[in-house]
């Protein structure tokens, strides 16, 4: 739904992954090839999917859309290593293994942690919508994923219900 530009970094990962579900028609896409998901591992990407946008509701300063597993505890469960190139000494938290979802989820937000991008990335407040989006507004308090949609919207029924 949104015009805004895509995340940065491994953060873009994350914020295709939230937004494999619209809200609004119902459309799954979770199963697209982009993610490398089985039949067998969909239920376990569509619970990590929903506790992201949960945190991502949380970073934009609203509750959980509904009740789901903590992030935290997700993320515990995903093997990820240290790793350090040989080069320049740099060191970054990369997935044990490429494959699981999970573990390239952890290693986005490990890393965004790092640059301090982490809390940027959002859910839309609109609640036919929650679309995930990277706040670059210079104070970081954007509200919707779009403003000429969602913002629109929210702006059209607060108006309305003046009357």
């Amino acid at each position: 739904m949104s015009e805004r530009s895509p995340a940065p970094g491994g953060l873009a990962l994350i914020q295709s992954l939230v937004n494999t579900l619209d809200i609004e028609s119902g459309v799954d896409s979770l199963g697209r090839a982009e993610f490398g998901l089985t039949e067998y591992e969909l239920p376990a990407a569509r619970e990590l999917r929903e506790s992201l946008r949960a945190a991502l509701l949380a970073h934009a300063g609203h509750p959980p859309h509904r009740t789901v597993t903590p992030l935290g505890e997700l993320l515990a469960r995903a093997p990820v290593v240290v790793t350090v190139d040989a080069g320049d000494g740099s060191a970054a938290l990369a997935p044990a293994d490429e494959g699981p979802l999970l573990s390239r989820v952890a290693a986005a937000v490990a890393q965004a942690l790092v640059e301090g991008t982490w809390t940027r990335l959002k859910a839309c407040e609109a609640v036919d919508c929650h679309w995930a989006y990277y706040d670059r507004s210079p104070a970081g308090r954007g509200r919707w994923c779009s403003m000429q949609v969602c913002g629109a919207r929210a702006k059209m029924r607060r108006y309305r219900a003046k009357d």
